[in-house]
């Protein structure tokens, strides 16, 4: 009981310090210590300790001497090879994954999906990026974790991490694109075609690939 207790309070304080990262209020560069993060979140030094590590092995935190953990920053290259490696695996991850998703995870994420598109559609205010990486998530998530292999899923998920930092600064929305090609995926995916599957989801991650390099390159 003490260790489920223990685990579920460093993986809150886990969610909490990476929704700081993620939301940027923890910018890169910046130092992450036990003792300032557990004042902010209100928790024990001991959970947030574990959170760090967990953090630090997903790439997100770089070790800075006895100072502490730092917020990585992601550099373009750095972007770009983990991208690399995403287009290696999550086609094959959505190949094994066709046909396994429940009918109940297509039909929230069919709905979030055309909720996006509809309020982009309307003129509506721009949407909450919270809001919007949760639909990506749950998609890209929900692929990895059905494929069957859990060592591949940990894997998808920690490079997401990495690459969810760079997106969330430095490239555009691509709402409305993004989720038509995921509802396109999210069709492949219950019909159970697996090679389509795959490459959609090669597609899509070579669009998001197009998209940075042209917002990177000088005009």
């Amino acid at each position: 009981m003490l260790i489920e207790t223990s685990k579920r309070l460093a993986q809150q304080a886990y969610e909490k310090i990476l929704e700081l990262i993620l939301s940027g209020e923890a910018e890169p560069g910046e130092m992450l210590t036990e003792r300032r993060l557990a004042e902010t979140l209100d928790m024990s030094r001991t959970p947030i300790r574990d959170a760090l590590l967990m953090l630090e092995s997903e790439g997100l935190l770089k070790r800075h001497g006895s100072r502490g953990l730092q917020v990585k920053q992601m550099r373009i290259e750095d972007y770009m090879e983990v991208l690399q490696i995403r287009l290696l695996l999550e086609p094959e991850a959505a190949r094994l994954a066709a046909g396994h998703l429940t009918a109940e995870t297509i039909s929230d994420l069919r709905k979030r999906l055309h909720d996006l598109i509809d309020g982009a559609e309307k003129g509506a205010t721009r949407p909450d990026r919270e809001a919007v990486r949760a639909v990506d998530d749950g998609l890209h998530g929900a692929i990895a974790n059905m494929a069957g292999n859990a060592h591949l899923a940990q894997i998808i998920h920690s490079l997401r991490r990495q690459t969810q930092i760079f997106d969330l600064r430095s490239i555009p929305e691509r709402l409305t694109s993004t989720c038509q090609e995921h509802l396109a995926l999210i069709d492949l995916l219950e019909q159970g075609k697996s090679e389509e599957a795959a490459e959609a989801m090669r597609e899509h991650l070579d669009h998001v690939r197009a998209s940075i390099i042209r917002r990177l390159t000088p005009q």
